[in-house]
């Protein structure tokens, strides 16, 4: 399962975060949101594009829409959504479950400014039933994510 794909990953890391599971699931923002007692802002969203040809990952809070224009000129144009093979092949996870890092292949990520005010947010772990709490200052490290204004105004 790659939840415990995530958990093996974890254990060869220092990261020190632990991965809890919610039957009830934690596919959406909103469903995770419920199933952790947070505010929606809390969530980190993992989302996979395609930049200039090459699969990034925005983490953007989970009360934000991504703009994509924004993230085109950082990471490069054009940018579109990635099908879910190209998520699955570039960070070894299905979307709905795909992690902040420990991601199959070597990744940029760009990181939601407003992530970061919050004292802890909570990230997908490898499945849509999974997640793990950190502080933004330590998911911003682990995943070694350039900070921006990611959100849509």
């Amino acid at each position: 399962m790659t939840v415990k794909r995530f958990e093996s990953w974890l254990a060869t890391t220092e990261a020190g975060v632990t991965v809890k599971e919610f039957p009830e699931g934690t596919r959406t923002a909103t469903d995770a949101a419920r199933a952790v007692g947070c505010d929606v802002g809390q969530i980190v969203k993992s989302l996979v594009f395609v930049a200039a040809g090459k699969p990034v990952v925005a983490l953007v809070s989970g009360a934000n829409r991504l703009d994509e224009g924004r993230l085109a000129s950082l990471a490069g144009e054009p940018v579109a959504k990635a099908d879910a093979d190209t998520a699955r092949v570039a960070t070894g996870y299905a979307i709905g479950g795909v992690p902040p890092f420990g991601h199959a292949t070597d990744l940029p990520v760009f990181m939601d400014r407003d992530l970061l005010g919050y004292e802890v947010v909570w990230a997908a772990a490898g499945r849509p039933d999974s997640v793990f709490e950190i502080e933004p200052e330590r998911l911003r490290e682990l995943s070694n994510a350039k900070v921006s204004d990611l959100k849509s105004i």
